[in-house]
């Protein structure tokens, strides 16, 4: 059922504010601490939804290889539909702009265990990604307009966490190279050595994405969050924002998980391996136990849009403010700019000329 969470002075619908880190009504600006309010109102909002139908519909809308659930849900708000996935668990309602909360997409096995609240806010994410314009003097104009500014989006993106112990043997044969004089003469010899290691390392929560609709080297490259920063999760948090709930499970993507704590290891152990002239790993065995997996939702920013036929990303780190992006090229403005630089060639050109 959607879930709206109203203020309890005014009646307008609530949001996380990031700056506050509070819940705050944009009418009255009531501010309240997240716990604080489900422990005071929480239960008046679910009780009085628990009675609402929410009506089912199936479309099929193609998504990779597969097909998607879709309902319709009502806004607690206006009344007006709401038409979301089987994975969307907090959405906006296009009519009237308020946050609705899809509380059976957050309950059961699909509860997330922790949530790192965002610590930047829509305003400051727009200011970013203007200034990461600013700076391509060749980025299309298109991509300033407000009109794509404006589809920027707050998203909580489901993570499995994982804690592993981990440990390699590894052997290696190396060579130290060193010269002597002895009077006119030069002499160069090399040493030969068995390097054996035994390193034992704790890695945690090492991070995957678990949705679908998220390019894994993108949110490989948005990390690191500060999990210092992680919340018991409660669901006022992803209030004004979109989320989804994870596509695969733990087990699904502990393989993925698994090649990373193989590199880390690796290259944790070669590190040791210093003052030779040349290392050769003959050997690496490797073992590793996986203690602990926690669901968890990052907050991310993105924007979306096709240039020519071609689709454009921008990615902001929601707590960070790390960017990943694509930077598209105007091929007007890069034909300007060429040209700019013949004329300038030129005209240093013909005045050297002049000169002598």
């Amino acid at each position: 059922m959607p879930i709206t969470y109203k203020c309890p002075n005014c009646g307008a619908a609530m949001e996380f504010d990031s700056t506050a880190q509070k819940l705050k009504c944009p009418s009255c600006q009531m501010e309240m601490d997240v716990q604080d309010y489900e422990k005071q109102y929480g239960h008046l909002y679910s009780d009085a939804e628990a009675g609402e139908n929410a009506q089912s519909a199936q479309s099929e809308g193609q998504k990779g290889k597969g097909s998607m659930n879709m309902k319709v849900y009502h806004c607690q708000s206006c009344g007006a539909e709401l038409l979301a996935d089987e994975y969307t668990s907090a959405t906006i309602c296009s009519f009237c702009g308020n946050p609705s909360l899809v509380e059976d997409r957050l309950s059961g096995e699909f509860s997330p265990s922790s949530v790192i609240p965002f610590q930047i806010d829509r305003e400051a994410a727009k200011k970013m990604y203007k200034s990461w314009v600013k700076k391509g003097l060749l980025t299309p104009k298109t991509l300033s307009t407000e009109s794509t500014i404006e589809k920027i989006s707050g998203v909580y993106v489901p993570f499995w966490l994982y804690d592993f112990d981990a440990e390699t043997e590894m052997t290696a044969k190396a060579e130290k190279i060193r010269t002597e004089r002895h009077g006119d003469t030069e002499y160069t010899y090399t040493d030969h050595f068995h390097v054996y290691r035994d390193v034992e390392a704790q890695f945690e929560k090492v991070p995957a994405d678990a949705s679908e609709k998220m390019d894994d080297d993108t949110m490989d490259k948005l990390e690191p969050f500060d999990y210092t920063a992680l919340k018991p999760f409660a669901m006022p948090y992803l209030s004004g924002y979109l989320s989804e709930r994870y596509n695969f499970t733990d087990e699904q993507m502990q393989s993925r998980v698994r090649k990373r704590v193989d590199r880390y290891i690796t290259e944790i152990a070669r590190s040791t391996m210093l003052g030779y002239s040349t290392v050769s790993v003959l050997d690496n065995h490797i073992s590793m136990n996986n203690k602990h997996n926690e669901y968890a939702l990052l907050p991310v920013w993105m924007l979306n849009c096709r240039y020519h036929g071609n689709d454009f990303n921008f990615v902001l780190n929601g707590q960070t403010g790390k960017i990943v992006a694509d930077r598209p090229i105007s091929k007007g403005k890069a034909a300007a700019y060429f040209v700019g630089i013949f004329v300038i060639m030129m005209i240093v050109l013909t005045l050297g000329g002049l000169a002598l």
